[in-house]
């Protein structure tokens, strides 16, 4: 299996196919672009067939292996089962097992329509992304003990992200962490969970600005290719590939779970600001996964819900980003839109380079075909099985009481919005999978608002806001993030 960047046409340095141990450690491409497979594996029927009986971390391994041919097969074993434990995905509800990691919980069931929801917070920072990190944690160290190297991790959270990584990573050898957050934008829980670690490899940095200012800064910095080659730059965003395939995994679990035969299809809404998330189905899919519908949940941040209504791609200013009640989703620029958009004008890496060129000088590209647009790519998109929808404040407090009431589960405010959304999606005869986002314990303002009580908390979280926060608070300025950064690696 070998990779390409999205726009490796702009860039003889980028043309060399390289192997997932080559791109395991970095993000960006040289050229600016990002990685995909120069062609997806295929899953069969006969494969899915035997999966089906498997546990999840051997199921890790069957996909990654795909994916990772350059590490040794017993190797990548290893690892899955090292990081799909029950001690790890520790936190799952009454009734069910631990060693289910994601578990499915049917909330409707009525006049053919299903809607089912799929646990992914089970992980030590009660959030998805703990899903991928962990792995991508033990894939660095795994990594760089062979090479005998370092590597320090530059990237950015709108909430959840950040600590899943500082966990994954914390105290892990030759690993540091410099990771950027909107300076007050985030819930005090998700605060709180990542500026409480004194772990000397983690830098937390509140920078004056929004997401997309951190996200911006991490994209400048690893486009400094001396820089980055010179500070021994890495990330874990979902711009890495590692994390994003790892992300596919679940996707089939959830396929498994809630069919019996192969012949079955099944939607999944997932709650969506940076593409990444829902680009690990757009993935799946693309394997072969029987997978009808992808759809998109946005808050009122809609940028993704617009593209896929209109087909008009127009990103906001920091001006224009809303704060909200789900803040990982306030995001405006979906890094990883351009592994979609690549695959859907063809896989032409110059098309896709001028197109985010676009983006870069002009806000935004239109792909709706009607005269003085971009192009006329938008027409295939129902070919790629995508819709969006879009939920509000006032969606998330009506959702978060009516799963209370009906169902007698909390959730958190972001799954509130794919749920909202999913609903308006439900087909007959097709099951809709919601892909879960974190605990409501993380969120819990809202909660509060919503339900007039606080969300129970799982062990050990009970007063996380009152420990001691270690972070530093800076400008959205390059210049002086590079200078942080080269003074506490000592390079």
């Amino acid at each position: 299996m070998q990779y390409v960047s999205t726009r490796a046409a702009a860039s003889a340095a980028s043309q060399s196919p390289q192997q997932f141990s080559d791109i395991l450690l970095g993000g960006l491409a040289p050229d600016g672009g990002l990685y995909l497979p120069t062609e997806y594996p295929q899953v069969t029927g006969a494969e899915l067939d035997a999966w089906r009986k498997l546990s999840y971390a051997e199921l890790a391994f069957e996909i990654l292996k795909k994916f990772a041919t350059d590490i040794p097969e017993a190797d990548l074993k290893a690892l899955t089962a090292k990081t799909y434990t029950a001690d790890v995905y520790r936190n799952a509800r009454e009734g069910e097992s631990p060693a289910d990691i994601t578990p499915l919980r049917v909330l409707e069931e009525s006049k053919g329509r299903r809607l089912v929801l799929q646990a992914l917070s089970n992980g030590p920072t009660l959030a998805f992304k703990d899903m991928a990190m962990q792995l991508l944690g033990n894939l660095f160290e795994y990594a760089l003990a062979k090479k005998n190297a370092e590597l320090n991790i530059f990237g950015a959270t709108s909430g959840d992200t950040g600590s899943a990584a500082e966990y994954a990573m914390r105290g892990k050898k030759g690993i540091r962490v410099f990771m950027l957050s909107p300076h007050k934008k985030m819930s005090a829980f998700q605060t709180a969970q990542m500026f409480s670690l004194q772990d000397p490899n983690i830098f937390n940095i509140a920078v004056e600005g929004v997401f997309d200012d951190c996200q911006d800064m991490v994209k400048a910095v690893s486009n400094d290719l001396p820089f980055k080659a010179k500070q021994k730059i890495g990330t874990v965003n979902s711009i890495n590939w590692a994390r994003v395939v790892a992300q596919v995994v679940y996707y089939f679990r959830g396929y498994l779970a809630a069919t019996a035969s192969n012949d079955q299809k099944v939607s999944f809404t997932v709650p969506s600001g940076n593409f990444g998330n829902i680009c690990a189905g757009h993935i799946a899919r693309m394997m072969g996964l029987p997978i009808d519908k992808l759809v998109a949940a946005t808050n009122e941040n809609d940028v993704l819900d617009e593209f896929f209504r209109t087909g008009v791609y127009r990103v906001r200013k920091s001006a224009e980003t809303y704060h909200t009640s789900s803040p990982s989703m306030d995001i405006s620029k979906a890094s990883n839109f351009e592994r979609f958009i690549y695959d859907l004008v063809g896989r032409d890496a110059e098309r896709t380079r001028a197109l985010f060129l676009k983006v870069e000088t002009h806000g935004g590209f239109d792909l709706s075909g009607y005269p003085g647009s971009d192009g006329d790519e938008f027409t295939k998109v129902a070919q790629y099985g995508f819709k969006s929808g879009k939920s509000t404040h006032k969606d998330r407090l009506d959702t978060i009481r009516d799963v209370a009431d009906d169902y007698g589960i909390v959730i958190d405010t972001h799954t509130a919005d794919g749920i909202k959304v999913a609903r308006e999606n439900l087909e007959p005869g097709v099951t809709m999978i919601v892909l879960e986002t974190a605990l409501a314990a993380k969120f819990n303002e809202t909660i509060l608002e919503a339900l007039g009580e606080d969300a129970e908390r799982p062990a050990g979280f009970e007063n996380i806001e009152a420990l001691e926060q270690r972070f530093v608070v800076m400008p959205a300025d390059v210049a002086k993030m590079k200078d942080y950064i080269a003074t506490n690696t000592g390079l």
